[in-house]
């Protein structure tokens, strides 16, 4: 079986991912964030907003889309088709299931505990942003502004996230006149934060192999080309019979190993691999995704 085949399970995985994580996301926002009024940060934050202020006659997803396809047609022409293509599909995905979650939901899951109502939705939310970001896929909303913004300034992701998020929970109070909303849908940013960081750092166990093959520059070809990963290749010697030899060291997601497993092997059936689990440092300064 040729090294593209494997890709292709695994590219078709990514979007199996983002729709699970975008369901467990709507069900999670329309179940039980949006029957107790919290608003969530993020571009579902402000069309949260939007529809209470309008007493519902805007629904969510109509905004949620709409910024979405202006901010879509900026950002393709500052960052290019090729890194918006899983936003598209999970707008699109994310617009349809709001739609149908209003629908199948028409009363709270949990009803008359609003706090527990939103700490519950607040997981779900993270749970399901966390299978999309696994995926290297994005909601689109507020994660396209920062995008385009350290694009040309250099501030950190997560910094300028937060602190969009902030603005967004607080301007809930032009609407409800409630400071406990804003306390609410602090709680929920934090209980959304924290479950994503658990879903990603729970999934993101990095692998590192080193292969020993005669075959080491068509190896390293595929996985330039067909992983669109990073490898490095080291002057080896064999102490016992003194011959050079070439290995080349991989770091890549758990998830990944079986796939390059199955893909060395279909070019060398000869080749040794050695496979380890390395604590790595995901979103800190280092990340396997971006070597190249």
């Amino acid at each position: 079986m040729k090294p593209k085949q494997y890709l292709k399970i695994f590219y078709w995985k990514d979007y199996l991912n983002i729709t699970i994580g975008l369901l467990a996301y709507a069900v999670g926002l329309i179940g039980f964030i949006r029957p107790v009024g919290v608003v969530t940060g993020g571009l579902t934050g402000i069309s949260l907003l939007v529809e209470y202020a309008t007493g519902g006659s805007i629904p969510i997803q109509y905004t949620y889309f709409a910024v979405n396809a202006i901010l879509l047609i900026v950002a393709l022409k500052v960052l290019g088709f090729k890194f918006l293509i899983k936003t598209i599909y999970s707008v699109l995905v994310l617009t349809f299931l709001l739609t149908l979650m209003q629908k199948i939901i028409t009363k709270p899951i949990v009803e008359n505990e609003p706090l527990m109502s939103a700490l519950i939705g607040g997981m779900m939310c993270g749970a399901g942003i966390g299978f999309v970001f696994n995926a290297n896929g994005s909601t689109g909303g507020t994660d396209v502004v920062v995008a385009i913004i350290n694009k040309y300034k250099n501030i950190a992701f997560g910094r300028g996230m937060m602190f969009c998020d902030f603005i967004i929970i607080c301007c809930s109070y032009f609407v409800f006149h409630d400071f406990i909303k804003i306390v609410h849908g602090l709680i929920v940013m934090g209980v959304m934060t924290y479950t994503i960081d658990l879903v990603i750092n729970g999934f993101r166990q990095s692998v590192q192999f080193l292969i020993f093959s005669k075959k080491y520059e068509i190896i390293a070809d595929a996985i330039n080309k067909e992983l669109n990963r990073g490898c490095t290749i080291l002057d080896g010697m064999g102490w016992y019979s003194k011959e050079p030899s070439k290995v080349i060291v991989l770091l890549a997601k758990r998830s990944e190993a079986a796939t390059i497993f199955r893909m060395i092997k279909s070019i060398d059936e000869n080749a040794f691999i050695s496979q380890s689990v390395v604590r790595g440092v995901w979103g800190q300064g280092f990340d396997p995704i971006k070597l190249k």
